[in-house]
C-alpha cells in the first residue's frame, strides 16, 4: 500500500510541513511555508518529497517494492 503523506523539511530553516503527494506525478518545487525557500530536488533525486521528505514519492515506493529497496528515483 502506498504512503500519500510525507513530510518535507526545508533545508534553510527546518520547518517540517507534511504534505500529500501527487501519486501521478513528480512534484519538481515547494515553497517553505514558513521562509519562502523555493525546494528543488537535489541532483539525482525526481522530486522534492524523494530529496525532502521523510517518505519517497509514489513513483518510487512503487519501484522500490517491484524491484527492491536499493531502486533509485523515478524511471
Amino acid at each position: 500500500m502506498l504512503i500519500l503523506e510525507s513530510t518535507l523539511t526545508c533545508p534553510c530553516c527546518g520547518h517540517p510541513a507534511t504534505e500529500t503527494m501527487p501519486t501521478d506525478a513528480c512534484q519538481f518545487y515547494y515553497e517553505c511555508k514558513r521562509c519562502g525557500e523555493l525546494l528543488r530536488p537535489k541532483t539525482g533525486d525526481c522530486c522534492v518529497f524523494c530529496s525532502w521528505g521523510d517518505v519517497p514519492c509514489p513513483p518510487v515506493q512503487t519501484q522500490r517494492r517491484n524491484r527492491g529497496t536499493n531502486s533509485k528515483c523515478c524511471p
